[in-house]
């Protein structure tokens, strides 16, 4: 497969999770560059500071301190351009509450149920 992205973020608090799916990107030449981020208030303060500039962002609902969502609420309000930067909810929850406020939310591309997979990322490349 050939590099889709160029900087991808990951935002995950699970070390393990974060393991598995770099590997995955790593494996599939997704993006040039995988950023890992643990936090969403750290992911929050990396983009408002421009310190990384996805053009992709993988992001967990539920995490502590701060959830996927309320980081959606966050990144709402930082001033810059989003026009071009997919973000995909990777998440293992089940609940219907969460599928449907990612369907709802403007800025999420896709759920995507974890464990991401290499078909999975195939079909999420341009």
């Amino acid at each position: 497969m050939a590099i889709c992205f160029k900087t991808c973020l990951l935002i995950d608090d699970n070390y393990i999770d974060n393991f598995v799916t770099r590997k995955i990107l790593e494996g599939s030449n997704f993006a040039e560059s995988i950023v890992i981020v643990r936090s969403a208030t750290d992911a929050i303060n990396s983009l408002r500071d421009g310190l990384v500039k996805p053009d992709v962002i993988f992001l967990d609902v539920r995490m502590p301190l701060m959830s996927g969502f309320e980081f959606l609420e966050e990144y709402d309000k930082i001033d810059f351009d989003k026009e071009n930067i997919k973000i995909f909810m990777l998440s293992s929850s089940l609940d219907p509450l969460d599928l449907r406020k990612s369907t709802d939310n403007k800025y999420i591309t896709q759920f995507i149920h974890k464990p991401l997979t290499q078909k999975a990322l195939e079909e999420l490349c341009p």
